[in-house]
């Protein structure tokens, strides 16, 4: 199961955040989940200070090398210890956030699996990237957002990567909701406890065509849609409005 329906790489994240995307119950937060690494659902999630001691005050060398983790376990950690043997498992379901600043949120770092371990205490563990940032596929404007309030400054990886508005998508989803407003599909009518909150942002106005830093208003900007939908909104160049793929959907019903 790829947790990347849940987190996006390179996104930030607080605790608060992962408690409400997993849907963890307030009496299974924290505890384990402020020790370093904890498991949920068949899921190990660590928690990685690079260069920073944790709540405890340790510090135990965590680096990041490429996309490439060097991490340790809990102190007194050792080979043989269930936990560590569950997360070194060949089957194991890890995924891996991280962060520079032990006052700031974690940043996500997609889902690992154990390359090389050394049998030391605490433990010694290289973890590897099961799915490269290259391979991660985002509709186009459905890429990475900072914690800012404007968008449509350009970084250059080798595309132009528009930056996004974390805080803009939430006010829109408060204003429109979580059904889609080309088909009125919703996840979480249709699939339960594991699509609850979950609903894609269309830029009414592509981000491509302003090429400049501009304020957002999300009420005014921003749509939510589903991923068939937001798919086929793109298939255009430019996109089709919402009116025009509603307008699609009708004549095939009829």
């Amino acid at each position: 199961m790829s947790h990347d329906q849940y987190f996006k790489l390179d996104y930030e994240y607080s605790k608060k955040d992962i408690y409400k995307l997993l849907c963890v119950p307030i009496e299974k937060q924290r505890g384990n989940w402020d020790t370093g690494y904890t498991q949920y659902n068949n899921i190990w999630y660590l928690f990685v200070n690079i260069g920073a001691s944790g709540r405890t005050g340790h510090n135990y060398k965590n680096e990041k090398v490429g996309n490439k983790f060097k991490w340790y376990g809990k102190g007194g950690s050792k080979l043989l210890h269930p936990s560590i043997q569950s997360l070194l498992s060949h089957n194991a379901n890890v995924c891996i956030f991280y962060r520079n600043d032990s006052r700031k949120e974690f940043t996500y770092g997609g889902q690992v699996l154990a390359e090389t371990y050394k049998d030391s205490s605490p433990v010694e563990i290289i973890w590897k990237p099961i799915i490269s940032k290259s391979e991660n596929f985002y509709y186009p404007d459905e890429i990475q957002e900072p914690l800012k309030y404007f968008e449509g400054t350009k970084a250059t990886i080798s595309v132009n990567v528009y930056e996004r508005n974390r805080k803009a998508r939430d006010k829109c989803l408060e204003i429109y909701g979580l059904s889609c407003t080309v088909c009125n599909f919703n996840f979480g009518k249709e699939y339960g406890e594991i699509g609850k909150g979950y609903i894609q942002v269309h830029h009414l106005v592509p981000l491509a065509s302003i090429d400049k830093l501009y304020e957002l208003d999300p009420i005014r900007d921003l749509r939510p849609v589903c991923p068939n939908c937001h798919a086929m909104l793109h298939k255009l160049s430019p996109p089709l409005s919402i009116s025009e793929l509603g307008n699609i959907l009708k004549q095939k019903s009829r």
